[in-house]
């Protein structure tokens, strides 16, 4: 399957747009910005992503949690997600991919990179 589609959790703006910018124009991918874990549950039936970019410090529900009511969605159970967070300490990361996330993605990312660690870590999916 080709990764055509991400959505994209993220509850800082800033951050939301760089992303977006980034991922279309260098990845040429088509992104749905998402400001929480409640808007991504409500919004990701509905645009049938390939992949899930999920942010884990955000207010309400953070990342983990978001993750694991996505695991709980029959629709959305099986779409892969990557974490993009600060905190990438090997037993972070270990436990990000204990959870069920492909990999994790270090903040605050490049953009010039972002499109490629995405694909990379795309291609190397069981």
């Amino acid at each position: 399957m080709n990764l055509e589609r991400i959505l994209y959790v993220e509850d800082e703006p800033d951050i939301q747009a760089v992303a977006k910018l980034a991922l279309e124009m260098v990845g040429g991918y088509q992104v749905l910005i998402c400001s929480g874990g409640q808007d991504a549950l409500d919004k990701v039936g509905g645009f049938a992503p390939d992949l899930i970019l999920l942010d884990v410090m955000m207010p309400g529900m953070d990342g983990p949690t978001t993750l694991q009511k996505l695991r709980a969605d029959s629709a959305a159970g099986a779409i892969p997600v990557i974490f993009l967070t600060a905190k990438v300490q090997a037993s972070e990361v270990a436990h990000y991919q204990a959870l069920g996330a492909l990999d994790v993605i270090a903040k605050p990312f490049d953009p010039m990179l972002l499109a490629m660690q995405v694909r990379a870590i795309w291609e190397r999916k069981p």
